[in-house]
């Protein structure tokens, strides 16, 4: 890809939802853009997500969030239910008007294909089973050789290729992924009537809920603790759940019946040092990878694409542009990434009292301007 009248060119590391945003952000200020992804072409890890205030903020700025609402499942509030059945709900701050939802469940598949097809509609190439094998400098411009043995050399290099970052380590920024005794089960369930918010349920050993995702589904997810990734074998997830009465009781009997399970280490990552070197910059997961507690991954995620098309908008130096970037988003994230692993530890050791709170402050101080 090589600049052509004054265009700038950017090529970005992963198609997931960093990188889609990123790439029509960046379209639409007239950039050319080219994304390499690893993985086949439709293939998305888990089932649903939240799309908290701040991930539809950011979207408007793409004219995506109407999409996604109708795609996915509009709600405001979530309901805490304590092992002793006591009941807390608190809202999620609304940030995109009175008359729209605060947030939203969505299949992560859903939200792929309209990230995917506003990238494409836009103008991005998009090549998957491809990535980065060796990148270097050419007159200040970055220089990618990839696994199909082709070059591109463009003006900037996006690593948008999650917590295991293939770039992250090519542009010299070598992270530690950090894993925190818990594992996550998410079932894919026909959504129950009752739940028209987020609820959970904390039990004496782990805490299950339930998300909705669209007007017929839902997901359910458990938290197990004190457990390694390699423990095996599991049990079934139906198993887990017994302890649990009331909803949670009715979640149980719909898990048992779905085909859809699956199971992931809680893991977190945070780089330390810069996020960018040279005309290189990691982005979304790559360079802060919340533990789901939060439901803010999408959100820095979607923020960062947007927030880095701007910052290079209004820097015509790209290694400038992104240390900005890196300034600009370094507080926000680590602070998220931060108080995901406390919260973690407190549903460890079963101080949901405190874990509530502490999350309901993540959504305030999230919902402040990105």
């Amino acid at each position: 890809m090589d600049i052509k009248n004054g265009t700038r060119s950017a090529l970005i590391v992963g198609a997931g939802i960093a990188g889609l945003t990123a790439a029509s952000a960046l379209r639409r200020r007239g950039w050319l853009v080219e994304i390499v992804e690893k993985d086949a072409e439709g293939t998305s890890a888990g089932w649903g997500l939240s799309l908290t205030g701040p991930s539809l903020r950011a979207l408007d700025d793409l004219g995506l969030t109407d999409r996604c609402l109708a795609a996915g499942y509009g709600m405001s509030v979530v309901t805490n239910t304590a092992p002793d059945g006591a009941e807390s709900t608190f809202e999620f701050p609304r940030l995109i008007g009175r008359d729209r939802p605060a947030m939203a469940g969505i299949a992560r598949p859903e939200l792929h294909r309209i990230l995917r097809a506003e990238a494409l509609r836009l103008g991005t190439r998009i090549h998957f089973g491809l990535s980065v094998s060796r990148l270097g400098l050419e007159n200040g411009r970055a220089r990618a050789e990839l696994t199909d043995a082709t070059t591109r050399t463009v003006d900037l290099l996006v690593g948008a290729d999650g917590i295991r970052s293939a770039v992250r380590d090519l542009i010299g920024r070598p992270t530690p992924i950090r894993y925190h005794g818990q594992q996550v089960w998410r079932a894919l369930i026909p959504r129950p009537g009752w739940a028209t918010g987020i609820h959970t349920f904390a039990g004496t050993g782990h805490q299950t809920g339930v998300v909705p995702i669209s007007p017929s589904q839902a997901y359910v997810f458990l938290t197990e603790n004190d457990v390694r990734p390699e423990d095996e074998p599991a049990p079934r997830m139906e198993d887990l759940l017994a302890s649990f009465t009331g909803r949670a009781a009715e979640l149980r009997s719909l898990v048992a019946r779905s085909d859809s399970v699956i199971r992931r280490p809680v893991r977190t990552t945070l780089a330390a040092s810069s996020w960018s070197g040279g005309p290189g910059v990691i982005i979304g997961d790559a360079a802060h990878a919340p533990s789901p507690q939060t439901a803010s991954g999408a959100a820095l995620a979607i923020e960062d694409g947007v927030i880095l098309a701007r910052e290079l908008e209004d820097r015509p130096d790209v290694p400038e542009a992104l240390r900005a970037f890196a300034v600009r988003r370094g507080e926000r994230c680590a602070a998220l990434v931060e108080t995901s692993v406390a919260i973690a530890a407190l549903e460890r050791q079963g101080r949901h009292h405190e874990s509530y709170p502490l999350i309901e402050a993540c959504h305030h101080r999230m919902a402040l301007p990105a």
